[in-house]
């Protein structure tokens, strides 16, 4: 990836597909553009505002190793204990 620099903790690319990439982890389509010391980057979401609020909101899509995740992976019933 060609990355430029961060705005608001959110990447700014130098290529429209590396945006679209990046912001569909956020299950956001489209890209914005924003020009810094002169270099127009590029950066997913169809606005700025999109983005920030999805990263905000928690809406990214995360994959979890299950095996890796379950501290008992017996295949009982567990029980709780709570």
């Amino acid at each position: 990836m060609s990355l430029i620099t961060h705005i608001d903790s959110v990447p700014l690319f130098t290529t429209v597909s590396e945006a679209e990439a990046w912001g569909s982890q956020y299950g956001l389509s489209g890209y914005h553009q924003h020009t810094v010391l002169g270099q127009t980057g590029y950066m997913g979401g169809r606005t700025h505002t999109e983005i920030v609020a999805a990263m905000v909101g928690g809406t990214v899509q995360t994959r979890i190793n299950v095996s890796q995740s379950t501290p008992n992976s017996s295949g009982g019933s567990g029980g709780g204990g709570y």
